[in-house]
């Protein structure tokens, strides 16, 4: 059985389950895949946690503030992996980019395993595309100042990311749109930032904030975001990726 740790946001973790569902449709109820949904809504905002950082990795808070935020985050995501755990749940799987910035400590302290999404896009894109291409990145500013997407991409490609203005005026307020249930809104404000990293030459734009494939695929079939060119959803990645894992 599949455990998905959701809630980072609702509408994310609802997207992953219906993808999957669709992705592995059973003929009778029997045959769709086993999996169990922990909405856990109440995990601290992982943006606003990541807090002040400092490149020396032995001591990366730079103040014993940024360290309390991190800390509340990893305790209320380790509470919901633990309980998939109990559950019987053979693996784990988190829809939710900025999330992955505490995948490490995480793993740490479970024994099943979690599924990387960062790396599993990562995977994906090496199919599609060719070193050294420009791969665009629309995702929070926390998930970007992290760099849990440059650790895997920045020695195979050249990652592009809006400029400050368009990643507020555009982007944050696309995810947070989303978050509002104003999906058409959302959908028209994320344009921008698209038509910048095309203009920038990207071969690929990874949709890096659950909340995204929603506003933009919103009133297109399932098989329109199947075949997209342009878009790498990693929903839709981390969903065929569980099932290569899968079994009852």
């Amino acid at each position: 059985m599949i455990g998905i740790l959701g809630g980072m946001g609702t509408q994310a973790g609802l997207d992953f389950c219906n993808k999957l569902a669709i992705l592995y449709r059973g003929k009778i109820d029997q045959e769709y895949p086993l999996f169990m949904l922990y909405n856990k809504s109440n995990i601290p905002g992982r943006p606003e946690s990541i807090g002040t950082q400092t490149k020396n990795l032995s001591n990366r808070f730079a103040n014993k503030k940024s360290k309390k935020k991190y800390l509340s985050v990893l305790k209320s995501l380790l509470k919901g992996c633990k309980l998939l755990e109990k559950s019987n749940c053979k693996y784990i799987v988190i829809p939710c980019n900025t999330a992955h910035y505490w995948y490490d400590d995480l793993k740490k302290k479970i024994s099943i395993p979690i599924i990387n999404m960062p790396k599993e896009v990562f995977i994906y894109t090496k199919k599609k595309c060719i070193k050294n291409s420009s791969i665009g990145l629309l995702a929070t500013e926390g998930t970007i100042q992290t760099g849990i997407y440059n650790k895997f991409f920045d020695n195979t490609y050249n990652l592009i990311c809006p400029n400050n203005l368009l990643q507020n005026n555009s982007v944050n307020k696309a995810i947070k749109l989303v978050k509002m249930g104003n999906v058409k809104s959302a959908n028209k404000i994320i344009k921008p930032a698209i038509d910048y990293l095309l203009k920038k030459k990207c071969k690929k734009i990874i949709l890096g904030c659950t909340e995204l494939p929603i506003a933009i695929f919103a009133f297109k079939s399932f098989k329109k975001v199947k075949s997209s060119k342009i878009f790498l959803d990693p929903n839709l990645i981390l969903a065929n990726a569980a099932m290569k894992k899968y079994k009852r």
